[in-house]
C-alpha cells in the first residue's frame, strides 16, 4: 500500500485510493482486530503538539470503528491542544484522507507547512 504514488503536480498530490475507498479501510480490512483511529493526517510535525494559532485551537478530524479507541485518541488530542471532531466510522476516512492533499498544496507551492484546519460552527 502506497498512499502517495507520485510527486505532486502544481502542488496537488495524487492518491492511490479513491473516494470509494481509503487507506484506513484497507488497513482495517487487513487487520480486523486492530482498533485504528485516523488522526494527524492534515498537519505537519511542527504543529502536532501545542499548536498555537491566533484563531484558537485547530480542529483534528478523526474516525474509526472503536468508540473506546476514539475516546483515547480524543483525550490525547485534547492534551496536545486540539479540538477533536469525530466524523464516525472507518468509512469517514474517505473524506479525511484527502485533507492531506489540500493541506499539502500551500506547502509545495509556497513552502509553508505550519497551517491547520478549523471547523467553524
Amino acid at each position: 500500500m502506497r498512499p502517495i504514488p507520485s510527486p505532486p503536480v502544481n502542488g496537488v498530490l495524487k492518491f492511490s485510493t479513491s473516494l470509494d475507498d481509503s487507506l484506513m479501510e484497507q488497513l482495517q480490512c487487513e487487520f480486523p482486530g486492530a482498533h485504528f483511529v485516523k488522526a494527524f493526517n492534515s498537519v505537519g510535525n511542527a504543529r502536532m503538539v501545542d499548536p498555537k494559532f491566533a484563531g484558537g485551537k485547530p480542529t483534528m478530524f478523526i474516525c474509526g470503528n472503536d468508540d473506546a479507541a476514539k475516546k483515547t485518541v480524543g483525550a490525547i488530542l485534547d492534551r496536545f491542544g486540539w479540538e477533536t471532531v469525530d466524523m464516525g466510522a472507518v468509512e469517514a476516512a474517505r473524506a479525511i484522507e484527502p485533507l492531506c492533499m489540500l493541506w499539502c498544496i500551500p506547502g509545495f507551492r509556497e513552502n509553508s507547512w505550519t497551517h491547520a484546519f478549523k471547523l467553524l460552527r
